[in-house]
Order: C-alpha cells, then structure tokens, then sequence
C-alpha cells in the first residue's frame, strides 16, 4: 500500500498524480536582456515534471516588481513567449505548471528600478535585507509608499500576469504572498503603517490580498489559484505584532476566493521550523478550507508522515528538487538523494541546474 503522499489529489479540474509539488525557487537564470525565459530554463522544469505540481520561481508582474538579476518576468511578449517554451516542455513530460506572481515591493534597489526610482511599499520603511544586483549583494533602496491612487494599476498588474500566464499556457497561477514582498508587506504591521483603508485593522491590511485574489480568479477558476503565506518567517525583515490575528484573516480571505490551495511556510523560510511563542501552525491549518501545501525544510519521513495525519495535503520540496530532478521517484523508492550544491544555486549556467543525474544516469 503506497503512503498517501504518492497518490493523487483532485483540486477542482486539476488531478495531480502525487501530492509532492516543486516550490518556487530563484534561480537567476533569466536572459539578462529583458529577464525572458530561455531554453535551460525549459530543460530544468521539464526534467521535473514528474512532481504532482511545479510552482514556477518568482515571476516579476511589472518592472516594478523585480528585485534580484535575472529573475524572469511575465510582462513583455518577449516573455511569455519564452514561458510558452517552458510550459509546452512541461507538458510535453506529462506535468503541471503553475507560476508565481511576484512583486517585491521595498525588497528591491534602485538600480533595478525602472529610471533608477525609488522602490514601491505600503509605507516608507527600508527592509534590512540585501538584494542581488548587477554588481553583486547590496542593501535594499528606500521605498517610497504607494498612493492610495496607484493601487488600482498595481492590481491591474496582477491581472495583466495572470492573462499573460494563461496566454503562456500555465496550468494555473499561486500569488506570492509571503517572505517579506509586496503583498506580505502590505498584511504584515511591522512594515505597513498605512491609515487609509489599506493600513491599520487586520480587515485593512489583508483587503490588498483579497483584491488581487479577485483579479486573478476573474481569468483563472478560482480553484486554479493558490496563494503563497509565511505567517512566522522574519525573512526579508519582516514581523507582525499578532500574527495568528492576521494569518486567520489571511486564510479568511483565501478560503472566501475559494482558491485551489494555500501555501504556508511553516516557521522561518529555509532556516527552521521553530515557531516564536503563540504560534501554532494546527490551528491555522484548521481555518484552511482548501488544500494545504506546507512548504519548510521537509524530508520524507516528515512528509510521509504530515500527509498520513493530515497535517498537511501536499508537501512542497525545494532544494531538494534542485538537486533530484526525479524526486519523487527517489523518494517513492526510499533511494538516495544528490546533495544540493548552494554555489551554484544563484545565477550560472548548467552547472548545479540542468545536470544533476538521475538515478538510472547515477547507476
């Protein structure tokens, strides 16, 4: 009797064979003339295609929204007809595909900015955090706070990448909300001082979220649409002075959308599971009417064992997918696993991306 993590799971239209999705994951791999998608980035997610789902890396809605090198877009035509490429590669292998949407927000530097301009966020807070620039790691630009008049043409935004990832021939969209970008921004008080109606109550900071959930089930099916949230990660300098209050009203707003998933990293991105005092991830999960994807540093023992439970319907890997492009197999197998290689992670060419063996190639 194979584990519940190796069999199927309908969500509206979409059967996925398995319940192990490939997070989305920066790669800086992006044509730099114009950040468009190109053929090593068709070979990579073709070459794990064999997960329930891919979630694409962060995809930048605007020039705005883009905060490291090399990040693909999903704005020009030059760009979804580079996505075309990759969807049709996935497909071609039998998978699925769904892309982020991404806007960073104040994650972002000046010199990635559209004629040098100050990055976007609700409130003029510099994130202490660094950013990937055309002339390596440097400190994040202060923002200056988006007008309560602009955010009408930054949910256009939104809207416009989901079209222009239908057109490119994704499966279906997540939302980036998490990690310290836009949308987590405008959720989160530590960053978000707002006193109009995006800003202040818990009802305030999460109406953004629930706006540009709209807009993207107004061209995908709702249950084509997931949302991406970290309620307890301090990555990219974030914090919340109640998080359970606000994450409740995250997934409140989710579960309104009728959305296919919600994504929830579980403790701090990539660095630890722990969760700070009051949190308890059980009782969020339980507010979750839609399917729970877990996503933060999962093996198979854990996944096996949170999928059994229901703790979790479908568990997100990361750098473990980077390294096994045949990951489920490898896991269903109980075989071996490549080591991911953390040099090559960021930027390059094949090398640490397209040429970790599989496991016929590594017998």
């Amino acid at each position: 009797m194979p584990s519940k993590l190796f069999t199927p799971l309908t969500i509206g239209t979409l059967t996925l064979p398995n319940r192990i999705v490939m997070a989305p994951l920066t790669r800086n791999r992006a044509n730099p003339d114009g950040d468009v998608p190109n053929d090593l980035i068709a070979k990579y997610y073709a070459q794990r295609a064999s997960a329930g789902l891919i979630i694409s890396e962060g995809t930048q809605i605007s020039p705005e929204g883009k905060g490291y090198i090399q990040t693909p877009g999903i704005y020009s035509p030059e760009q979804v007809e580079g996505w075309k490429k990759v969807t049709a590669a996935v497909h071609a292998k039998g998978g699925r595909i769904f892309a982020q949407l991404w806007h960073v927000g104040r994650v972002s530097h000046t010199s990635l900015q559209p004629n040098g301009q100050a990055p976007l966020a609700p409130s003029a807070i510099t994130a202490k955090t660094k950013v990937f620039t055309p002339t390596g790691f440097a400190d994040a630009s202060p923002p200056r706070a988006l007008e309560t008049s602009e955010i009408p043409r930054i949910i256009a935004e939104y809207r416009k990448a989901a079209e222009n990832a239908k057109t490119a021939g994704f499966d279906g969209v997540e939302l980036h909300g998490a990690n310290g970008y836009l949308i987590d921004q405008f959720l989160r008080d530590g960053s978000n001082k707002r006193t109009d109606a995006y800003g202040g109550s818990v009802e305030n900071r999460t109406r953004l979220l629930a706006e540009v959930l709209a807009a993207l089930t107004s061209v995908f099916p709702a249950t084509r649409v997931g949302v991406r949230l970290s309620p307890f990660s301090k990555f990219s300098d974030m914090s919340d002075s109640d998080p359970m209050t606000t994450f409740s009203a995250a997934i409140a707003r989710a579960n309104d959308a009728g959305l296919g998933y919600v994504h929830v990293i579980e403790g701090d991105t990539g660095a630890s599971r722990d969760l700070p005092a009051g949190a308890d991830l059980r009782t969020l999960r339980k507010l979750v009417k839609v399917a729970y994807l877990a996503n933060n540093i999962y093996d198979r023992e854990n996944a096996i064992e949170a999928v059994e439970t229901g703790a979790a319907d479908l568990i997100a890997f990361g750098r473990l997918f980077i390294a096994n492009p045949d990951l489920v197999e490898r896991l269903a197998r109980n075989a071996p696993l490549n080591e991911p290689q953390p040099a090559t992670f960021y930027g390059g060419g094949a090398e640490g991306y397209t040429d970790y063996p599989a496991l016929e190639e590594a017998a």
